[in-house]
Parts: C-alpha cells; sequence; structure tokens
C-alpha cells in the first residue's frame, strides 16, 4: 500500500494520484509488500526536519524513516517539492517518484554510501522507474543526494 500526502498543498490531485500510482508500480515491480507513507513538504519543513534528524541545516531531497521490524516493508518517506522543482526538468511528479523510491530501496536493504553501492542502487532505481513508465529520471552524473547520510 502507497499512501502520498501533499502537505504543501501545491502539488494538485492529479499529480498526487501520479506519484501514488508509480510508487505502487515501482514497488509491485520489485515484489515488495508492506507500506510506504509519503508526505510531500516545502524546504521550510524539510529543513527543520533536516536539521532535527541529521544535524544538518538546509533542505535536502528526501528523508528516510524504516518503522519495519524486518518483514516487509514499513516507512515513512519525506520528499521536498521544492527540491523537486529546482531539480526537474519539468513535471516535479516523476522527481518526487524518484526521491520517495529511493527512500523505500534504504528501507529495502539498499545502501549509498559507497561507489558501488550507489551503482547498484541507482541502477535499481533506473530498472525500477522504467518498468512504472517513467523512464530513467535520474540523470547520469548528477549527484543523487548532497549527504547520504541525510536519507536516514
Amino acid at each position: 500500500m502507497v499512501d502520498v500526502v501533499d502537505a504543501t498543498g501545491r502539488l494538485g490531485a492529479s499529480s498526487v494520484g501520479a506519484v501514488c500510482a508509480a510508487l505502487t508500480r515501482c514497488l509491485a515491480e520489485f515484489g515488495a509488500a508492506g507500506e510506504l507513507r509519503v508526505r510531500v513538504v516545502d524546504d521550510a519543513e524539510m529543513s527543520a526536519l533536516h536539521l532535527e534528524r541529521s544535524s544538518v541545516p538546509g533542505p535536502t531531497d528526501v528523508l528516510t524513516f524504516d518503522l519495519s521490524d524486518g518483514d516487509g516493508l514499513d516507512c515513512d518517506v519525506t520528499v521536498c517539492l521544492d527540491e523537486a522543482a529546482r531539480r526537474a526538468s519539468g513535471d516535479v511528479a516523476p522527481e518526487l517518484v524518484l526521491y520517495a523510491l529511493h527512500g523505500a530501496l534504504h528501507c529495502l536493504g539498499f545502501d549509498d554510501r559507497s561507489n558501488e553501492d550507489a551503482a547498484r542502487m541507482h541502477a535499481e532505481e533506473d530498472r525500477l522507474l522504467e518498468a512504472a513508465g517513467l523512464g530513467r529520471v535520474f540523470a547520469e552524473g548528477q549527484a543523487r543526494a548532497d549527504n547520504a547520510e541525510a536519507d536516514r
């Protein structure tokens, strides 16, 4: 089950639905069972959370909160609409899907702290995004997250 909440009120119902549907397809393709809850926030809320949870000032693209007890996916992900707007080449929905999928993959055992792990994780993101009909959202060579530790 995937639930997407737009706390900014700026995303629009059709974009919320598109993000939810794409994430549902990605997780089904992966074979993940469980729950993914996505909260879309603005820079101010993301900055406050980033500082509180990671002691890093300023916004980031995604923060992940793994609530599972080891049995299936139970994940809260907070994604930043303003960051997505800065990075997206057009529609922000695919960028938000990328951020939320990145967080979910962390909860499913992926990591991106080493170059090898990051390459494996990004390849899986590409595979799942392509299977969901979005294509590759992440541009080759682009830095995925400013601080890998901020994802957790």
